[in-house]
């Protein structure tokens, strides 16, 4: 198991150690995987350093996963938990951020936000919103999604999605050429219904999806009553049709 070089240190062969790798060796060698650790902690450790709260966010930048209250309503406001560790950013050459994490101008976010009328793109709750568990209310991020190319190619793409499907996901991927070949196998009447959804930007469900939803937030006896006067109902249904049926007969 190789070593890792000690966080305390602020030169390492007359080379500067900067706060973010100093930092990323603090959470595995004093935190811990896992565990919370509280702004006060943090600040205690360095000090001397006035911005080792942004040193900390640009970890998450590289892969790190460190959540905060937003992410994790468990946590309270000045604790953060060290989740699970990113790139090894003591290693030379490993600080750099990827590419793809470049930062987004204020119009560029609203920009997105607009594209997808401000709804996530994973679960479709809109800003504000609350979740099915009324404890907490939505908020919206940029995220970036990764997207294979029906050519082999790969590119990421900008999304709106919500703090709580966005923490710990990492960098979610689509296959475009798988989805398109899944497109292709529809029936035309199929393909038709799809476009409308797309045209729409929504798929309504069916009469009988939105009885059932809504059947299943019913409690026990509820949901025995309903059941119950659901088949009476088809028992009546089916008594009418017999006698229309004989009726029928009887005319010919």
């Amino acid at each position: 198991m190789t070593t890792l070089p000690s966080w305390q240190n602020e030169m390492d062969g007359g080379r500067r150690v900067g706060g973010m790798v100093r930092a990323a060796l603090w959470l595995l060698t004093v935190v811990g995987e896992g565990n919370i650790f509280t702004k006060a902690e943090l600040r205690g450790a360095f000090p001397g350093a006035s911005q080792i709260d942004r040193r900390i966010r640009e970890l998450r930048d590289r892969g790190w996963r460190i959540d905060t209250s937003r992410d994790d309503p468990s946590l309270k406001q000045e604790e953060q938990r060290f989740v699970s560790p990113g790139a090894k950013v003591w290693i030379p050459g490993q600080a750099k951020a990827p590419k793809h994490k470049n930062s987004l101008t204020t119009a560029q976010r609203q920009r997105v936000f607009e594209a997808d009328s401000y709804l996530c793109r994973s679960c479709g709750i809109a800003a504000g919103e609350e979740y099915e568990d009324g404890l907490t209310q939505s908020v919206l991020n940029i995220a970036r999604r990764k997207v294979l190319l029906p050519d082999g190619s790969e590119e990421y793409e900008f999304v709106t999605e919500c703090k709580r499907c966005g923490s710990g996901s990492g960098d979610r991927e689509v296959d475009l050429g798988a989805l398109l070949e899944l497109a292709e196998n529809l029936s035309p009447m199929e393909r038709r219904i799809l476009e409308r959804w797309i045209g729409k930007g929504r798929r309504d469900p069916d009469p009988i999806e939105k009885v059932w939803g809504l059947f299943q937030t019913l409690p026990a006896e509820a949901r025995k009553a309903f059941a119950e006067a659901l088949e009476d109902a088809d028992k009546a249904d089916g008594g009418a049709s017999e006698d229309g049926d004989k009726a029928d007969g009887s005319d010919g």
